[in-house]
């Protein structure tokens, strides 16, 4: 299955230096990195990334992670993919700007 995470610019590029990541300053203070499913990644954008720009949208196989993802109960009692581990370059399978458009992220096409 394919899971999301948005990036801010720096942390993609981050990722992109370091080849891995153990997330953005929320990721490390809750101790594993937040995903989104296709159906979930707008509402994350909304809620957490509302009127940011210089976004980026990064997919991953699920299957790739293999037990270090975990579904857990979150935002109003839906499961969310949880990597308890570290994100490494070579699982992102693409990662590509998430524009911000009158005021609401535009996610790719067929997405959302």
């Amino acid at each position: 299955m394919m899971i999301y995470k948005i990036f801010r610019a720096v942390e993609w590029q981050a990722l992109q230096t370091q080849g891995e990541t153990l997330g953005a300053p929320v990721d490390i203070a809750d101790g594993y990195i937040h995903f989104s499913t296709a159906q979930q990644a707008q509402d994350t954008a909304d809620k957490h990334f509302a009127n940011a720009e210089n976004l980026f949208l990064a997919a991953v196989e699920t299957d790739a992670l293999g037990p270090a993802i975990k579904w857990e109960v979150s935002r109003g009692g839906a499961e969310f993919p949880h990597l308890y581990a570290t994100l490494k370059l070579t699982n992102v399978l693409w990662c590509q700007p998430l524009p911000l458009v009158d005021g609401r992220h535009k996610f790719p096409e067929g997405l959302t």
